[in-house]
């Protein structure tokens, strides 16, 4: 059997695609979450727009899943990273990364997992060592942990008429 996608449905189902193969960019285990994500009420209102894991230096950053690298390098003296995910929409998915030492360049395909970079020793924060994540579409930024899977996917039935029983 073969299945044909409509233009409409490939962003759709690639979204979903990532979504259901996303992983934590530290661990595993699990890191702790130090500070969580508080969407500020405007954009130039305080807020914190990403979350904080802990993570000790040169603890390995991974892509949460495949994307291509668009920024990697200073940000006012700060190593960050970006990772854009196709097929995620208009304007695309863009997950960000600080303080770390990227270990790819702008321009390469990463998958869910690969190593990407390295917590930076430097601290500017939080009060003990941490990667920031943080997640935008266009100039929105969204919660990071929407694009890790919540359990597991169920598929249930459409019914066109009443169930049975």
């Amino acid at each position: 059997m073969t299945l044909h996608l409509t233009p409409l449905a490939t962003p759709l189902t690639t979204l979903l695609l990532t979504l259901a193969t996303a992983v934590w960019p530290i661990g595993p285990p699990r890191p702790d979450v130090l500070r969580d994500w508080q969407p500020p009420p405007g954009p130039y209102a305080a807020g914190h727009r990403g979350i904080d894991l802990a993570a000790p230096p040169g603890t390995p950053v991974r892509a949460p899943a495949t994307g291509t690298i668009t920024f990697a390098g200073p940000v006012a003296g700060h190593g960050v990273l970006t990772l854009t995910l196709p097929d995620t929409g208009t304007p695309p998915l863009r997950t960000t990364y600080t303080p770390v030492d990227p270990l790819v360049r702008p321009g390469t395909t990463v998958r869910a997992g690969d190593v990407i970079a390295h917590v930076a020793a430097e601290n500017h924060h939080c009060p003990q060592s941490c990667l920031h994540w943080g997640l935008l579409r266009g100039d929105t930024y969204l919660n990071p942990l929407t694009l890790l899977s919540g359990g597991t996917p169920r598929l249930l039935p459409i019914w066109h008429e009443q169930p049975p029983g």
